[in-house]
């Protein structure tokens, strides 16, 4: 029963954090903070997941190693984004330009 009610949260956290994704999505910023919400929903979820079956937890680290890798990632393009053109909208954002 605990179980079900944790999935049931992690549902619930996974699928708000794609409405804030889609609704948020002019600053890169607000984008960046609901992929990371999305990316922990899914983590918990796979806890839930290797806890049930009683398996070990090293694939849980290695996600946990990509999705740093990514939030790094996210944030490098933040700061260069910023540094070129000051602020994160995408409106001001032009491909032609660089």
């Amino acid at each position: 029963m605990f179980m079900y009610i944790n999935m049931y949260l992690c549902n619930i956290m996974f699928f708000s954090g794609i409405l804030v994704y889609v609704m948020k999505r002019k600053h890169l910023l607000s984008t960046l903070l609901s992929l990371e919400f999305i990316v922990l929903s899914l983590f918990f979820l796979l806890f839930l997941m290797l806890i049930n079956y009683n398996y070990e937890f090293y694939f849980s680290m290695i996600f946990l190693v990509f999705s740093v890798c990514e939030g790094v990632l996210g944030l490098s393009i933040l700061v260069s984004m910023i540094r070129t053109h000051g602020n994160d909208y995408f409106k001001s954002f032009n491909i032609l330009s660089c």
